[in-house]
């Protein structure tokens, strides 16, 4: 009676804590749930639902709005300015006159990624009637039209422009802020890539870890059960005699010792269930699983062949986050380095069209035409340009060739990982059978009378520590599993929506948020 009231003590903390809070149809499911808890699930769970991967998919909407960011320095822009002038002319040799003229202008001015930019519109002129001439006389209409006159004659066609024909003709820093932002949407699947990557692997080394936590406290609590059954039989034998009442007392610590143990055990199991709900969500809210959700270790795999390795370090250096981010940051220093080597070209602008002046209307009309060049004596700012952006160049194909060598060792570190790790499991499991014999032989000894209690419980003990050297092998085994998928790159790709049909719906996945949808941005 009192092992069934500490049996029920331990289990209730459980119990209680994964039913608390959250939606009453999570606990339900959770209550009713009795098909095990897969990796599978795990992985496309995070897929589905899991926050930090759905907060980096906004590095999407990032990247778009960096390029329509960059595209406004080519915006049409449409412009409507109205100027107007008063001119007073008085001298000695002339009579007082009073002039007054100005313009309506509505124009559309365009820019190109090659450095130069144009424009056409309509001037709408007007001003007063001047008195000219001896004896004074009306004249005509100050804003009268000379040349590209439109519909009326105070109504002129207007188009003027600018180019860079050295320094920024095609290389210039706006067409150069553009090209790297169409380079940031395939940086932003890089960085989801990534925190996918991080997340999966996160979440396969959690739930392992759980796994394991609740097949040694499983053990445990056998061990435990073991025990205090032996206990109510010893202590029966001591009441008739038939035992020493020391063996009561030693007994009594074993069980003690176990319980202990056993608690312990149970305290991991919780611990790594709440660290696992962290990586299930549902309806907004982590769940947490059940210990009666653990399945078995999965058992041994064939090994991948020679040219199945071979193509997985193709695969790792494809797929790798870590080497995709090198090409990409690769990609935006040339476009830095094209501009700095651009800056070492002279300035020389041209700029032309019908001049922004009132006074024109009453002068005559007027246009200006300008060049514009300079060159640094020293070239001191283009050359700095240059060098550091050649230096990161080199930095970046040291980096480059490290991270593919890496990614490249990583698949054969992984894969002498599982061969280690599957020959423990083969040593562990002949170990435990061992222990296991040994036990049984040292409980038929003892029931014979000729063993002690003593011997039984470290025979047991070396059993429990024999199932936990197995466990722990057959961890290390689906870890390292996960490592090479790891090192290939298969971690970094979304789970397929096949599965993710199973646990939710794929166009709403939290791997695809960020996406454009319909409609503008």
């Amino acid at each position: 009676m009192i092992a069934l009231f500490f049996a029920i003590f331990i289990l209730s903390p459980v119990v209680t804590l994964a039913e608390s809070g959250g939606d009453g149809g999570i606990v339900r499911l959770q209550q009713t749930r009795t098909a095990p808890l897969t990796i599978e699930e795990v992985l496309a769970r995070i897929e589905l639902t899991h926050p930090l991967l759905r907060a980096t998919g906004v590095e999407r909407k990032q990247a778009r709005a960096k390029i329509l960011k960059a595209l406004g320095a080519w915006e049409p822009t449409v412009k409507n300015i109205t100027e107007t002038a008063r001119i007073q002319i008085w001298n000695f040799l002339a009579y007082d006159h009073v002039s007054t003229g100005g313009f309506n202008d509505t124009k559309l001015e365009v820019g190109h990624p090659w450095g130069f930019r144009i424009l056409g519109g309509i001037r709408n002129g007007f001003g007063d009637r001047s008195i000219v001439g001896t004896p004074p006389q009306s004249g005509g209409t100050v804003a009268l039209i000379p040349d590209l006159q439109l519909f009326y004659p105070q109504q002129q066609i207007i188009v003027g422009g600018s180019v860079h024909l050295l320094r920024g003709l095609m290389v210039n820093d706006e067409y150069a802020e553009f090209q790297q932002a169409e380079l940031a949407g395939p940086l932003a699947e890089v960085k989801v890539a990534q925190k996918r990557q991080d997340l999966y692997l996160a979440g396969a080394i959690q739930y392992w870890d759980w796994q394991l936590a609740v097949k040694q406290a499983e053990v445990r609590k056998q061990n435990l059960a073991v025990a205090e059954a032996r206990f109510e039989q010893i202590e029966g034998q001591a009441k008739a005699g038939k035992v020493s009442p020391l063996d009561v007392v030693e007994i009594g610590q074993e069980v003690q010792r176990r319980r202990e143990a056993a608690i312990a055990a149970q305290r991991k199991v919780e611990l790594e269930q709440y660290k696992l709900s962290l990586f299930l969500w549902e309806n907004g809210e982590p769940v947490t699983p059940r210990p009666e959700w653990a399945p078995e270790f999965q058992g041994e795999t064939p090994l991948p062949t020679e040219e199945e390795i071979a193509a997985y370090k193709v695969e790792a250096k494809e797929d790798r986050p870590e080497v995709r981010a090198l090409y990409i940051e690769a990609k935006m220093n040339n476009i830095d380095l094209k501009l700095a080597k651009n800056y070492l070209l002279p300035k020389f602008d041209f700029e032309g069209g019908r001049m922004d002046a009132p006074a024109d209307w009453i002068v005559g009309v007027g246009y200006r035409y300008a060049t514009q060049f300079a060159m640094p004596l020293f070239q001191r700012e283009g050359r700095g340009k240059v060098l550091y952006a050649e230096a990161e160049q080199q930095q970046l194909v040291l980096s480059q060739v490290y991270a593919e060598q890496q990614v490249s060792i990583d698949v054969d570190n992984w894969l002498s990982a599982i061969v280690r790790a599957r020959d423990r499991v083969r040593a562990a499991t002949e170990a435990y059978r061992l222990a296991k014999a040994l036990e049984e032989g040292e409980r038929k000894r003892f029931d014979m009378g000729i063993s002690s209690i003593l011997f039984v419980n470290m025979r047991e003990q070396n059993a429990v520590e024999a199932a936990f050297e197995l466990y722990q092998a057959r961890y290390d085994y689906d870890l390292a599993r996960g490592g090479l998928l790891l090192a290939r790159g298969a971690l970094s790709k979304p789970v397929g929506d096949v599965v993710l049909a199973k646990y939710g719906d794929p166009l709403t996945a939290a791997g695809k948020n960020g996406y454009k949808k319909s409609g503008r941005d």
